[in-house]
């Protein structure tokens, strides 16, 4: 049992020091939220008031819940107003002297047995405790942004904090109603060590001009079920917020390129672009501190179907699989012909059952009409031979991820079909260059990557290869908007969008427990609790599958070059010891028993 709290206070009231005040008052306790200065106390209080007063108006909160709270808050200026409180958490800017001024007046000003906490999300606890005469008291308390709403708190420990205060905090998210995950003090903790390699990758593409802004929010959003895109997300921190906590990872993390700050970072915060804060940053906005985005220079023209995918009346798809099912029933419910072929008979008999089963669920759940599920089916013809796509307008490959299998297949497309049929691959890896110089008609050559399952996924990447003409993509963007998918352009580059960001991320976690930093069930619910993510990195990993993930990283590795990106040696001995995920019933879980 750890001690009971009776009074806290917390240092500095901007957004998350404000949502701190709310989370303690709100379990009942006796706060004293301290400032600089008068103007900055009342700019703090109005931020907490206004918080409270949406809660009101949302039927969350009462009026006179909302009132009793707010007597349970005593605002002032200056330190001195916490010499009697048994808990003091600081939330002031991320500067580390600016923190260690602060906690050093703070062992002066509180009781010796009060605990001091930090609430820095990247820089070194052990380093603002040594500020103190009482080290041992000082301890990590990360809470998340907005901080009544974010289930998680990290509890950082340092090597001398004392096992009593570590008791007695995680006690205490325990009477907030949050989740605590406890970890050493390391550069970045586990969140944001996770997020901003992944952010800071997702500014490199922006960089490089490898896809669009909105390309690579929607692909993450609509490929990987992320609450917000990175770049919307990087605004919504803050670009000054990020360049400082990426600026201390990497200083402290042991200089991993993955965090050093891409240079648009530091020339966006130099011209004032931070976000959401300032009215502009990645997007930009009605107004500084306004969520609404408006049109700016970089907002794409939208556009209908067009022309361009007028003469695609009938399409072949090529392949047996999962994913070559749900793109025939794409297609087919869509209103297209679609001419199946399969390596024989049988294969087409078995993926002709799956397409039935699953329209057929689809009218169970009210989805799909009879009729239509008919007429879908009515659309696609069976065949075990290639030579019946000699007069469809497109050809989808979804046949097995090897190289050479693709190559001959596509050499084989360009002797059958006719001029100007568009040819695409749905490789989520291999380069899509390679199945183009197959052929003779590289610029008919795209990549399609549909996202499993295809039926519900609403995300397409359109991989132009520089072979592949303007044409071919305008072709195939037009495909995706009459099949209600999402196009998302993008160069041929290993991983493309979604798995060049995804899966180093998830050989970052991998190597977190590689380095008994922290253990797999603690970091899943760091990064579903602490950034809203749908599943956490070894929940998703052992689905994908360990074997599937190793080879996506071994790709992105061998053609980045990247040191970050080589695949942690725990991933690599797993999949050795057969531990492939849930397919085989054990991966970083074990499913047998479940």
């Amino acid at each position: 049992m750890g001690r009971e709290f009776g009074s806290v206070g917390v240092v500095g009231l901007g957004t998350m020091g404000a949502g701190i005040v709310e989370v303690f008052a709100r379990s009942g306790l006796a706060v004293t939220a301290v400032e600089i200065s008068d103007g900055a106390l009342h700019r703090g209080e109005a931020t907490m008031r206004g918080s409270l007063d949406r809660a009101v108006a949302k039927g969350k909160l009462s009026a006179e819940d909302r009132d009793a709270l707010l007597g349970r808050v005593r605002f002032a200026v200056g330190l001195d107003a916490l010499h009697d409180v048994d808990l003091v958490i600081e939330a002031v800017p991320e500067q580390l002297e600016l923190k260690q001024r602060i906690f050093a007046e703070l062992d002066r000003v509180c009781k010796p047995e009060a605990i001091l906490a930090t609430n820095t999300s990247s820089l070194s606890v052990t380093e603002i405790s040594v500020a103190t005469g009482r080290p041992n008291q000082v301890i990590g308390m990360h809470f998340f942004n907005p901080a009544p709403i974010m289930k998680l708190v990290e509890v950082v420990r340092t090597v001398v904090t004392s096992q009593d205060v570590v008791t007695d905090i995680e006690a205490l998210c325990e009477r907030l109603g949050k989740v605590d995950v406890t970890i050493t003090d390391r550069a970045g903790f586990i969140a944001n060590a996770l997020l901003f390699g992944y952010l800071n990758q997702a500014v490199s593409m922006v960089e490089s001009r490898y896809a669009t802004r909105e390309d690579i929010d929607a692909a993450m959003k609509l490929g990987c079920g992320l609450p917000m895109g990175p770049l919307a997300l990087m605004d919504l921190i803050g670009l000054d917020t990020a360049y400082e906590i990426l600026d201390t990872m990497y200083r402290r993390g042991g200089r991993d390129r993955r965090h050093a700050p891409v240079p648009l970072i530091k020339q966006m915060v130099t011209a004032g672009l931070l976000g959401r804060k300032s009215g502009r940053g990645f997007y930009t906005y009605e107004k500084p501190g306004s969520p609404v985005v408006v049109p700016d220079e970089f907002t794409p023209i939208g556009g209908g179907a067009g022309s361009s995918a007028e003469h695609v009346a009938k399409v072949g798809v090529v392949g047996s699989g999962t994913m070559a099912t749900g793109i025939i029933e794409v297609f087919a419910k869509a209103g297209f012909e679609v001419v199946s072929v399969t390596r024989g008979a049988e294969k087409s008999a078995q993926v002709c059952e799956r397409l039935k089963t699953s329209l057929n669920k689809g009218v169970v759940r009210g989805k799909l009409t009879e009729k239509d599920r008919d007429a879908a089916i009515g659309r696609v013809t069976w065949s075990a031979t290639l030579d019946h796509l000699s007069d469809v307008d497109l050809v989808v490959e979804a046949v097995v991820e090897e190289l050479s299998v693709k190559k001959a297949l596509f050499a084989s497309l360009d002797e059958i079909c006719k001029p100007g049929v568009v040819l695409a691959t749905t490789t989520s890896s291999l380069p899509v260059i390679e199945c183009a110089v197959a052929t003779e008609r590289p610029a008919d050559v795209v990549g399609l990557h549909f996202f499993n399952p295809a039926p519900v996924m609403g995300l397409v990447e359109v991989v132009r290869t520089i072979r592949t003409s303007d044409a071919t993509v305008q072709t195939a963007t037009a495909v995706c908007r009459a099949l209600a998918k999402h196009a998302v352009v993008c160069a041929d580059r290993s991983g493309f969008v979604v798995n060049a960001l995804l899966f180093p991320y998830l050989n970052d976690a991998v190597k977190m427990v590689e380095a008994s930093y922290s253990t797999a069930d603690d970091i899943d619910y760091a990064m579903k609790l602490g950034c809203g993510y749908p599943m956490g990195p070894f929940e998703l990993l052992d689905v994908v599958g360990l074997d599937v993930s190793l080879a996506i990283q071994r790709e992105l590795y061998l053609e980045l070059r990247e040191p970050g990106f080589a695949p942690a040696p725990l991933l690599e001995h797993l999949v050795t010891a057969g531990y492939l995920g849930r397919k085989v019933g054990r991966g970083f879980r074990d499913y047998s028993k479940r």
